[in-house]
């Protein structure tokens, strides 16, 4: 399906009429399915169940101004279990740790984390100046089974409806926060 030709379809038809009342819907859903489910059948497991519990957290969430609606309290400093949804090559996506670094109007400024050795060895730190700038050592944080790190230019505002669980939490006057938020000023210079 190329999105040239859905862009047309979209300039022709009433763009507030429901999807059943297009003349275009039945062919563009069959193709879509039919495209969608062969993408699914070249993936590993290990991509394509994560893949679909983004969607069902999209089809559940996504009408939930925050996470408060669903029971969960947040703040600054918080490790949190996120689904980040569909991303590109070099994006963070899917389920990760993300440290909640800021919150305003319903969303949180988070820094994406993780705790895969060989992504923790390549980090920029005092014991690696020769490290990926990009990503920060936070090491072992209590309440965290490794050691995690951030990449620190994946953060970014999210609705915190996208907020699965709290796992953790850095006290936001640490020098290691500290440290963090200046890491992530850098990365905006």
């Amino acid at each position: 399906m190329e999105v040239k030709q859905l862009y047309e379809i979209l300039e022709d038809e009433y763009k507030e009429q429901s999807v059943s009342n297009s003349k275009h819907w039945n062919k563009l859903w069959d193709l879509y399915v039919e495209e969608k489910s062969a993408d699914y059948q070249t993936l590993p497991v290990k991509e394509a169940i994560p893949r679909m519990i983004s969607d069902q957290n999209l089809r559940i969430r996504r009408h939930f101004n925050n996470c408060i609606e669903m029971g969960l309290s947040i703040r600054v400093g918080d490790i949190c279990f996120i689904d980040y949804g569909e991303a590109y090559i070099n994006e963070i996506g899917y389920q990760h740790f993300g440290l909640i670094v800021t919150m305003f109007h319903n969303k949180a400024f988070v820094v994406p984390m993780s705790g895969n050795k060989a992504t923790y060895h390549q980090a920029y730190g005092k014991e690696n100046p020769n490290g990926k700038k990009h990503l920060m050592r936070l090491g072992k944080i209590k309440g965290m089974n490794k050691e995690s790190v951030l990449f620190i230019n994946d953060a970014k505002w999210i609705n915190t409806a996208r907020i699965i669980d709290i796992k953790a939490h850095l006290d936001k006057n640490s020098e290691l926060f500290k440290d963090i938020k200046e890491r992530v000023k850098d990365c905006l210079d």
